[in-house]
């Protein structure tokens, strides 16, 4: 079986969940199996949108960020259920906990994804066997199904994955990239956006084998220090390892509501804010951290979305300071027109523990308090060595298993 693995090169799989918050509503409830079935807001309130649908709907025309009206009228037998954030959490971590069992080398990458990294996990059986295997049980334990891509690197595995579904398994080499990759126009590639593709396709770049063999210099020119990245993945080079930690790596923290009515009322607009910079500060703390970049979103009644963000030179995680952040953003920013939808974001997110605070004019007074303290403090920390005392806060223990890691994720 040994020689089913590369001697050298790494073997990852990307499991991708097909559909997956219809796929947990229909194995929540097996009445919507095989049916078309979309999972969207309120249409009374102005969010009803297709935020995901099963593939019978799909072959109706249903797509995800389609109005609700639409769909419907393109499948009269719609099925439609609203989001249960709380149901799908409790299967993603149902699914990773299931995962885990294979190789604790597993890095989630969002509520349906992740990456396994199974080089070592010969004893167990082939690549191919261990996808047929993960899929099976992850079908039959979970009542969901997933496609799975085999390859030597994390881009490769993700691209193999997207390929077949649902319930396909791909295997995608690094020597398969010139006849399945190059021709495709480079929109379709993985980590490629509408604005990426623009900017290249105003450089002379349209499909992924021209990505591939572009110079260096004008990809810096055109995309930055992404440009040269993006070259390397286009000639199936990926070096990043399959990170278990990744796990406890929050980048943002954020949340944002569509209003009942489009509105220009200040109080009204500000009430929102509060809120939102309630729910972000509670979900902070509850994961011990701070931020240093607060981001609002405001969406017009003409669809547009305008994302304004400001730098901090204090973390914060109170409720009162994110609001601040956010309400004085939004009043430098906005133009008076009717708003439709209103974000708060939290960025640049760090430990708590491991924060350093400066004095600043406002905090200093209250930091002088502490003082005393402060004194006594590194008098033991040069008596007894600088870990002797800390601050209070969360302190990740050393080594943590993959298990453990996984439950302070979904804690």
């Amino acid at each position: 079986m040994r020689e089913m693995y590369p001697k050298n090169g790494r073997v990852i799989l990307h499991v991708d969940m097909n559909s997956f918050y219809a796929s947990v509503e229909a194995a929540h409830d097996p009445s919507l199996r095989g049916k078309p079935l979309a999972i969207a807001g309120n249409e009374k309130e102005r969010k009803g949108i297709i935020v995901t649908c099963s593939y019978e709907a799909r072959a109706k025309g249903v797509r995800a960020t389609m109005p609700l009206w639409e769909a419907k009228r393109l499948c009269p037998d719609l099925l439609v259920r609203r989001p249960d954030f709380a149901l799908y959490r409790q299967a993603s971590y149902e699914l990773f906990s299931l995962l885990g069992q294979f190789t604790e080398q597993l890095e989630p990458v969002s509520i349906d994804e992740g990456y396994l990294d199974i080089t070592d996990c010969h004893h167990i059986g082939s690549p191919l066997q261990i996808a047929r295997q993960i899929q099976q049980e992850v079908l039959e334990q979970l009542q969901l199904p997933c496609s799975i891509g085999i390859a030597p690197n994390k881009f490769l595995a993700k691209t193999a994955s997207d390929m077949k579904k649902p319930l396909g398994i791909t295997v995608l080499r690094k020597r398969d990239v010139q006849a399945l990759l190059w021709p495709l126009p480079v929109i379709e590639m993985h980590g490629v956006g509408r604005k990426t593709s623009e900017k290249l396709g105003a450089g002379g770049i349209h499909t992924i084998g021209e990505l591939a063999a572009a110079e260096e210099g004008l990809l810096r020119e055109l995309l930055g220090i992404t440009g040269p990245v993006l070259k390397q993945r286009a000639n199936g080079i990926d070096g990043r390892p399959v990170d278990p930690h990744a796990l406890l790596d929050y980048k943002t923290i954020g949340n944002s509501v569509t209003l009942p009515a489009d509105t220009t009322e200040e109080t009204d607009i500000l009430q929102v804010l509060e809120g939102l910079s309630r729910s972000v500060s509670g979900r902070l703390k509850k994961r011990k951290l701070v931020t240093y970049n607060i981001q609002i979103t405001m969406r017009y009644d003409t669809r547009q979305s305008v994302t304004r963000s400001r730098k901090l030179t204090q973390p914060l995680c109170e409720q009162r300071d994110i609001f601040a952040a956010a309400s004085r953003l939004w009043r430098q920013h906005w133009e008076g027109d009717p708003i439709r939808l209103l974000g708060v974001t939290a960025c640049d997110l760090e430990e708590q523990a491991a924060t350093t605070k400066q004095l600043d004019l406002f905090s200093f007074q209250e930091d002088a308090k502490e003082e005393p303290l402060l004194q006594v403090l590194d008098r033991l920390k040069q008596k007894y060595g600088e870990d002797a005392v800390c601050r209070g806060g969360w302190q990740e223990p050393e080594e943590l298993s993959f298990q453990e890691l996984l439950r302070k994720r979904y804690e």
